[in-house]
């Protein structure tokens, strides 16, 4: 590589730029530092009690073990093999409910056999269960219909076969609801499940499956628009975006499209689609909401509300203090004075958080603990961002700067929760109710067209949705596959999991798989 000769410059201006060098090492330290705590560093936000004793353990040569003569550890041992017999009454090891098919196995004792059999006798019998698999489990159901002739008519009739769930479809509703539980709850790809149908000796084509995927969403969507309809009426609303792609864009290309999921305050939720990351999906989403916004740092939500309440909505923007807080955990490596006394300040905010949630106060005690215990502590650390941001040698590259600089630009939206006890204090529910996405696009990848992808939201918004409202997805399916033809289009609220635990959950239909 050719080198540079800086020697005939002037000494300011070699100071200069060996100054520039080293604030680009120090970024790249930084960026590299990072890199390596996403892939070998813990998840967990939660801050450790003594960051710099924890890493010790990494960055020092030393041994880490303890003194034995200063700290004493508790024995953890397994019972030997003495001391379980094998034949235990109960097995506690292994828990289930009534649901879970049991099939007895009757044992023979050997003493009942030969010629001392009549010196025995069976005077109780002991149980030990064992957890097992069938591999891909699919019945065919055969429908025997009697063909019944009057005897003077002479008249004949077939008893009728019971009605599909899709016209002219051999797949029982029991198929259905199971392939869209596996594709979109555990995320089994339909290529996958293809395969799994093979090798338990069914052969159909996968675009067979892909059909019934799409005619069975088509009967959930108007489900789905019902319950974010019933979303947008919430009071607050948080909201995010998501990246999927679908579509192919060129050879070997897929287009990059987004979800912009919608979290309400009764634990629903709404994965609606657009082809970009623009604001103008999100206002057409919000267009008539009335009320607070809790999102991140994304440009596109301050926008978004300062047109809205152009048209005369009434939108409150809130921030979210756990983006806030990630600013200043990058910026440990470079500034960890700074960046730890940020989030000891943060961890005393939701440490009131958490307060609350344990006392489970109300919303009026609510309000008034953050006012007293909260408030104080946002206002210092504000404070204090405010005097380290005049501090000269803190250069606009160092990630502290950007950090405080974040903060201070969003200084009224992170005091919004402080005034109305039911905004959260950060969008963590939202963030982990969409983590099916990402989820699911490890093992799919991406959505074959745009369709695809927007049936894929409105099928996760049903069944996350179950999910938060503690209802099976399976059973939730199966019982509404069946009812959406019968149910009064008027009364499509009813068929949301919201409603629909309190109406149908103890009257379930099912399938004929079910004795």
């Amino acid at each position: 590589m050719k080198k540079r000769k800086i020697s005939h410059l002037p000494a300011s201006e070699i100071d200069a730029q060996y100054a520039k060098q080293a604030e680009q090492i120090a970024s790249l330290e930084h960026q590299l530092d990072w890199l390596k705590r996403q892939v070998f560093g813990r998840k967990s936000e939660k801050l450790l009690s003594n960051t710099n004793e924890q890493t010790e353990l990494f960055d020092k040569g030393g041994s880490a073990t303890a003194n034995a003569d200063s700290i004493e550890i508790k024995s953890h041992r397994r019972k030997s093999n003495k001391e379980l017999s094998g034949d235990e009454v109960n097995d506690t090891g292994l828990r289930f409910d009534d649901s879970v098919p049991q099939k007895i196995i009757e044992l023979e004792a050997p003493e009942l056999k030969g010629d001392k059999a009549d010196q025995f006798e069976i005077i109780d019998y002991k149980e030990q269960v064992r957890l097992a698999q069938q591999p891909g489990s699919y019945v065919v159901l055969i429908y025997r219909k009697p063909v019944v002739r009057h005897k003077t008519k002479e008249t004949v009739r077939t008893v009728p076969t019971p009605n599909t769930v899709l016209e002219g479809c051999y797949a029982d509703v029991s198929v259905l609801a199971g392939i869209m539980v596996d594709k979109t709850v555990y995320h089994l790809p339909l290529y996958r499940q293809h395969q799994r149908m093979l090798d338990a000796g069914i052969k159909l084509s996968r675009a067979t499956l892909t059909n019934w995927i799409q005619k069975s969403i088509e009967l959930l969507t108007p489900i789905y628009q019902a319950q974010l309809e019933h979303i947008l009426q919430s009071k607050i609303l948080a909201m995010d975006e998501v990246p999927i792609k679908a579509g192919r864009k060129s050879k070997g290309k897929m287009k990059q499209t987004y979800y912009w999921p919608i979290y309400g305050e009764q634990d629903e939720i709404a994965f609606t689609w657009s082809q970009n990351r623009g604001f103008l999906h999100a206002k057409n989403q919000l267009t008539g909401f009335n009320g607070t916004l809790l999102t991140d740092c994304y440009a596109a939500y301050t926008k978004t509300v300062n047109q809205l309440n152009e048209q005369n909505q009434s939108v409150t923007h809130a921030s979210c203090w756990a983006h806030c807080r990630r600013y200043f955990e990058k910026s440990l490596k470079m500034e960890p004075e700074l960046a730890e006394y940020a989030l000891l300040k943060i961890t005393d905010l939701y440490q009131v958080e958490q307060h609350i949630r344990d006392k489970q106060l109300d919303e009026q005690s609510t309000l008034e603990y953050r006012q007293k215990h909260a408030e104080p502590v946002i206002e210092a650390f504000f404070n204090w961002a405010y005097e380290q941001r005049q501090r000269s040698e803190l250069l606009p590259t160092n990630p502290i700067s950007k950090a405080l600089q974040y903060a201070d630009e969003r200084y009224h939206q992170l005091k919004v929760y402080l005034g109305d006890a039911n905004v959260p204090i950060d969008t963590n529910h939202l963030e982990r109710a969409l983590r099916v996405i990402p989820m699911g696009r490890k093992n799919y990848l991406f959505c074959w067209s745009e369709l695809g992808a927007e049936h894929m939201g409105v099928l996760q918004s049903l069944m996350v949705t179950c999910r938060l409202q503690g209802i099976n997805p399976y059973h939730y399916l199966v019982d509404v596959l069946q009812r959406v033809s019968l149910h009064p289009a008027k009364d499509v609220i009813d068929l949301t999991p919201r409603v629909w635990k309190d109406k149908f959950k103890d009257r379930l239909l099912t399938s004929d798989l079910v004795d």
